[in-house]
C-alpha cells in the first residue's frame, strides 16, 4: 500500500471490530497516526478483550462514542485529518427490542463525535461513514407491466400468515443510490439513515468532505462468532460444522447480497484515498450478486458435508424480503470492484473458523 492511501492522522470509531481490525491490517502502517476508539462491548468482544491481531500500529483507546469525555480526550489530542466512523449497534431484531441502545450509539454517538470536534475547534478534511443497505427498507419493486412501487414493511399479520412477497408477480429491483429512495422499515435502518443525514448536515456546514458506504451483508474472517444478532454466514457455518441441518426462515427464498470482508476493506481503502470532489459521495458496496438464503446454506452445508438445510416457516419482524445492490456506479467512482465469489469467501471463512474453534 502506498503511503498516500491512509496518510495523516486517522481516527476510527469502533475500529477494534470486524471491519476496523481488517482495515487496520491493510493500511494503518501508512498513517501518521491510527487511533481507535472502541468500548470493546462483550457482545462483540468476549471478555472485553481487544482482538489479538489488531496491528501494533493501532493506538487503541478504550472509550465509548456516547461519552463526551471519552471523545474529547481523543479528538483534542489527535485532531484527525480523517475520521472513519464505524461504531454502531447492529442487528435488525435487537433494534426492535433495544431501540434506545441503538439510538444512543448510532445517533447520539454520532452527534457526540461531532460535538467533540466542535469543542476542539477542529474540522477533519474527510469523514467516512459505513452505513447499511438497511436504509433502503424493502426497496423498489417492479410489476409485470413495468410499473414500480416502493412498499412499506411487511406487517406481523402478513408474516404470520406466510405472505412473504409484495404481490404474487412483483419482483424486487436491486437497490442503488441513484434509483432507490431510502425508506427504512426497522429501527436499525432508521438510525443508520439518521447517521447519514446528521453527518451530511454537519460536514456541509463546515465545508468538508463526506463519504458514505452503504454496505450489504458483510461476512468473513474476524466476524464475531459469539454475537447472536449479526452474521448469518457465521451462524450457518457453526451449525454445519456441528453436523446440523441449517434452518431456513420463511420459504428459504429470502435474498441478500453477501460481500466478503476483503472487498469491503478495499472499497474503504479506495474511499479514504480519494476524497469526494464535491461535498458528499454515497456509494453501494456489495458483490453485485443476489443470493437466496437457501443457496447460501447449501453452499456452507456442502463444504461440511452437512445435512440438507430445511425450511422452518419462521420469520423475523422487521426483516426485508429481498436486499441486493448494483455496484456499477461504485466501480466507476472508486476504480474498485468486488473480487470474491461466494464459494471462495465461504471456504475462506470456514478455514478461519476452524482456527478459532478447533
Amino acid at each position: 500500500m502506498s503511503s498516500q492511501q491512509a496518510g495523516g492522522r486517522v481516527l476510527v470509531t469502533g475500529g477494534a471490530g470486524f471491519i476496523g481490525t481488517t482495515l487496520a491490517r491493510e493500511i494503518a502502517d501508512s498513517a501518521e497516526q491510527w487511533v481507535v476508539v472502541d468500548n470493546l462491548h462483550p457482545q462483540v468482544h468476549p471478555g472485553s478483550e481487544p482482538p489479538a491481531d489488531l496491528p501494533d500500529a493501532v493506538d487503541l483507546r478504550v472509550g465509548d462514542v456516547t461519552s463526551a469525555e471519552d471523545l474529547d480526550a481523543v479528538v483534542a489530542d489527535l485532531r484527525p485529518d480523517t475520521v472513519v466512523h464505524l461504531a454502531a449497534e447492529t442487528g435488525t431484531a435487537q433494534s426492535l427490542s433495544e431501540s434506545t441502545r441503538h439510538g444512543m450509539v448510532n445517533v447520539v454517538g454520532t452527534t457526540q463525535l461531532l460535538d467533540a470536534l466542535t469543542r476542539a475547534g477542529h474540522v477533519p478534511s474527510h469523514v467516512v461513514l459505513t452505513s447499511s443497505r438497511a436504509v433502503y427498507g424493502e426497496g423498489l419493486w417492479r410489476n409485470p407491466d413495468g410499473s414500480t412501487f416502493q412498499p412499506g414493511l411487511r406487517t406481523h399479520a402478513q408474516l404470520s400468515a406466510g405472505r412473504w412477497d409484495h404481490g404474487d408477480r412483483a419482483a424486487h429491483v436491486p437497490n442503488s443510490v441513484t434509483g432507490t429512495h431510502p425508506s427504512p422499515i426497522n429501527v436499525y435502518g432508521a438510525t443508520k439513515l439518521a447517521q447519514e443525514q446528521i453527518l451530511a448536515a454537519w460536514t456541509g456546514s463546515h465545508d468538508t468532505r463526506l463519504s458514505v458506504l452503504r454496505l450489504q451483508n458483510v461476512y468473513g474472517p474476524r466476524q464475531s462468532l459469539s454475537n447472536p444478532y449479526t452474521g448469518i454466514v457465521s451462524l450457518f457455518s457453526r451449525l454445519a460444522r456441528e453436523g446440523q441441518s441449517i434452518p431456513l426462515y420463511e420459504d428459504g427464498d429470502i435474498t441478500r447480497d453477501f460481500v466478503y470482508i476483503d472487498d469491503v476493506v478495499s472499497a474503504l481503502v479506495a474511499v479514504i484515498a480519494r476524497k469526494p470532489a464535491d461535498h458528499m459521495r454515497t456509494v453501494d458496496v456489495g458483490s453485485g450478486v443476489r443470493t437466496t438464503i437457501a443457496d447460501l446454506a447449501r453452499e456452507i452445508a456442502r463444504y461440511h458435508s452437512a445435512p440438507e438445510p430445511h425450511v422452518t416457516g419462521q420469520y423475523r419482524d422487521g426483516d426485508v424480503r429481498h436486499a441486493s445492490c448494483t455496484v456499477e456506479d461504485t466501480v466507476r467512482q472508486l476504480g474498485w470492484e468486488p473480487r470474491w465469489s461466494l464459494r471462495d469467501g465461504v471456504a475462506e471463512l470456514q478455514e478461519w473458523i476452524a482456527t478459532q474453534l478447533d
